[in-house]
């Protein structure tokens, strides 16, 4: 037991949750939070950032990424994102699936990953996971959230740790009917 406690301290990951909800407390927060709890288990490190708390504004694909002292010339809150996204090893979507994508919150969010690339700055980020929520009871109508996840993915050379789809669900507690917070927690122990 010991020795693998050790393993996992030298192998622990920084992983950071893009929330892509603007309700509080709702289905998205806890499946942020059920995964954030099982990659705790297994001793990895998590932060939530908030995308809807956030005025992030979209790519004009200016390319003057980092040419004035940040990530995006233009000053929004991805000033913010932007130092948590460089110390991360690992980078979780939790979100609800707005017109069978990403809300407008979190799509302006990754949309800027692109200042990484025109400012030839790598991340660190080799895996990724998605948790994703929807009204929708029929899981193929997930399907272009998760095509676009899979994706963005591909083209970061990013591994795919995982996707969980909880459907059906829409009013604040609908995910606490399900067992979609089991298996948002056991993704995140699965985390190696």
């Amino acid at each position: 037991m010991e020795i693998e406690r050790r393993l996992r301290g030298a192998m622990a990951k920084h992983i950071l949750v893009l929330t892509g909800s603007p309700r509080k407390g709702g289905n998205t927060d806890k499946l942020a939070e059920a995964f954030m709890a099982g990659a705790k288990q297994a001793g990895h490190t998590t932060e939530k950032f908030a995308t809807a708390d956030q005025h992030i504004k979209g790519c004009i694909d200016c390319q003057t990424c980092f040419s004035k002292g940040r990530a995006c010339s233009i000053p929004d809150d991805f000033a913010n994102l932007a130092p948590l996204l460089e110390k991360a090893d690992m980078l979780v979507f939790a979100t609800p699936m707005y017109w069978f994508s990403f809300p407008v919150q979190l799509k302006a969010a990754i949309d800027k990953l692109y200042s990484f690339l025109i400012g030839k700055r790598p991340l660190k980020i080799k895996e990724c996971a998605l948790l994703v929520s929807g009204g929708v009871e029929d899981e193929t109508k997930f399907d272009g959230i998760v095509q676009s996840y899979k994706l963005i993915a591909e083209f970061q050379n990013w591994q795919d740790s995982g996707v969980v789809i909880v459907p059906g669900i829409h009013d604040k507690d609908d995910v606490l009917k399900t067992d979609g917070l089991k298996r948002a927690e056991t993704l995140g122990k699965a985390v190696c």
